[in-house]
């Protein structure tokens, strides 16, 4: 396997309130929900940097695909990361999160590697970390 992500699938309780969380409120570009025509199918794509595309799907659809049932998000199982090129756009990202309804659960602040970092939680708990390091900023991340 090439250590590649190309799609990263968010399972959410209510998709249009999702969707106008990342459209509206974070300003990622999509074009909105696709697929309502199918069963099961409607999802909703926001590509982003590095050729790495967001969907949104209900968490009741992504529950029927696999099989699985429907769990509580675990905020703590994994972060989604947005590294940024300038310290003050950790607090812009933030601020711009949390007018559009996101849970801040740690303010920005200094962090032990030399950087700048804050954490927030989407409508569906879905726990995003916004950075600056410097050692590693968007055009220098490692294999991208």
């Amino acid at each position: 396997m090439q250590p590649r992500l190309s799609l990263i699938t968010l399972g959410v309780a209510d998709l249009d309130r999702s969707v106008a969380f990342y459209r509206d409120g974070l300003g990622l570009p999509t074009e909105g929900i696709v697929g309502r025509e199918f069963a099961h199918g409607a999802v909703a794509f926001f590509p982003l940097a590095g050729g790495v595309t967001l969907a949104l799907w209900a968490q009741a659809d992504l529950a029927h695909d696999t099989g699985l049932p429907v769990q509580p998000v675990s905020p703590t199982a994994f972060a989604l990361a947005h590294n940024v090129h300038h310290r003050e756009e950790v607090d812009a990202v933030i601020s711009a999160a949390r007018k559009a309804g996101a849970k801040v659960v740690k303010l920005p602040q200094d962090t032990f590697y030399g950087g700048y970092a804050g954490y927030f939680q989407d409508p569906d708990g879905h726990l995003w970390e916004v950075a600056w390091n410097p050692a590693m900023l968007p055009d220098q991340v490692p294999n991208a």
